[in-house]
């Protein structure tokens, strides 16, 4: 950036040089123009004219000179002071200090341009150390999921190792071992599907399908969660197609699913809504007994964002965005609305791309 910055100085010289040499050379031709024409005789001037058009020519080098003076000071100095404060900003930003903030000086601010850039830079800056401080506690959370499930499974293969275990006991092992690794294999796939995702810019491999009947298959694919915890399911939707990729879409109604037997308290319900409107689908999945806070909604969609901060609940906050993502690769809409102790999470497609 530094290399960069000399680089713009020595330009901004060269141009004001450049205009400075012009006009006084645009003086001298003038001057010397007038001159030859009056002494040739092709112009015949009285003395007190040519009195006049000397002087003519003296005010105006004068003035060429100031000019060019103003000029160069103009380019170089006047302009150049805010950009060299942006040239800062943007240093700090690079160099990892995410709390650089951007602001001019006197008639500077109160300009519309420099206005808007101090704002667009600030918030630009605002968006970075959220991402790094999301970031930062992602890693740290992740780190913590991801090694519980290591540790249990490497605990319980020592004690199946040592043996003299009832087959019960076995059993029981064996299936905490097969949920730990299916829990570090959710995540992986999590991981993975948000890289995807967020690379993809052009949405491929579209067909027409019957949605209902997905989403039907996502709850039979989750059924041994919310029937361990006698969660009630009301579907409220007939038969509806629609052109999307398939196996991208199936991701967002895992995700909305899971997370809506994940927070609902046992023995409680879940609803799942499917309408149209107008060239559009709304698709939405509420469930009652637990409630996200008007701060919670504004992030909730956020990569690595968890609204349960105290870690109860298994997840690491990579779902919804990636359902967020694949629903804009789709050209629609997810939102989401939660009070009274009821959450609806909702996603508005076209059914047809």
């Amino acid at each position: 950036m530094r290399s960069g910055t000399k680089i713009n100085i020595k330009a901004f010289w060269l141009f004001s040089g450049i205009v400075f040499a012009a006009l006084v050379i645009n003086t001298f031709i003038t001057g010397t123009i007038i001159y030859f024409l009056v002494e040739s005789g092709i112009i015949i001037v009285s003395e007190e004219i040519e009195t006049d058009a000397g002087r003519l020519i003296f005010h105006h080098a004068i003035f060429s000179v100031v000019f060019g003076i103003f000029i160069s000071l103009a380019v170089t100095k006047i302009p150049f002071k805010p950009i060299r404060k942006l040239i800062d900003g943007m240093d700090g930003l690079a160099a990892g200090d995410f709390k650089t903030r951007l602001g001019f000086d006197g008639v500077m601010d109160k300009a519309p341009v420099f206005s808007e850039i101090t704002e667009s830079f600030n918030k630009m800056a605002q968006q970075l150390e959220n991402t790094e401080m999301l970031r930062s506690d992602f890693i740290n959370n992740f780190s913590h999921e991801f090694k519980t499930p290591i540790v249990s499974i490497a605990g319980f293969a020592k004690v199946l190792k040592k043996g003299n275990l009832s087959s019960e006991q076995q059993k029981e092992y064996l299936e905490i071992i097969e949920s730990e690794s299916m829990r570090l294999s959710a995540m992986a796939t999590n991981v993975l599907n948000l890289t995807k995702v967020e690379n993809q810019t052009i949405l491929e491999e579209t067909s027409v399908y019957n949605l209902s009947e997905q989403i039907r298959s996502c709850m039979l694919l989750l059924e041994n969660k919310w029937s361990g915890k006698d969660i009630d399911f009301q579907l409220d939707f007939g038969e509806h197609n629609i052109c999307a990729n398939e196996e991208l879409l199936k991701q967002v109604w895992i995700n909305l699913l899971d997370n809506a037997i994940k927070f609902t308290p046992e023995k409680n319900t879940i609803q799942v809504r499917i309408c149209e409107q107008g060239e559009n689908l709304l698709v939405s999945v509420m469930n009652t007994g637990s409630e996200i806070t008007l701060a919670q909604q504004e992030k909730v969609f956020n990569k690595f964002y968890q609204a349960d901060e105290s870690h109860s609940t298994a997840g690491n906050g990579i779902g919804l965005a990636v359902a967020k993502k694949i629903v804009e690769l789709h050209k629609g809409q997810i939102s989401v609305h939660s009070e009274k102790m009821i959450t609806v999470f909702t996603a508005k497609l076209p059914k047809n791309i």
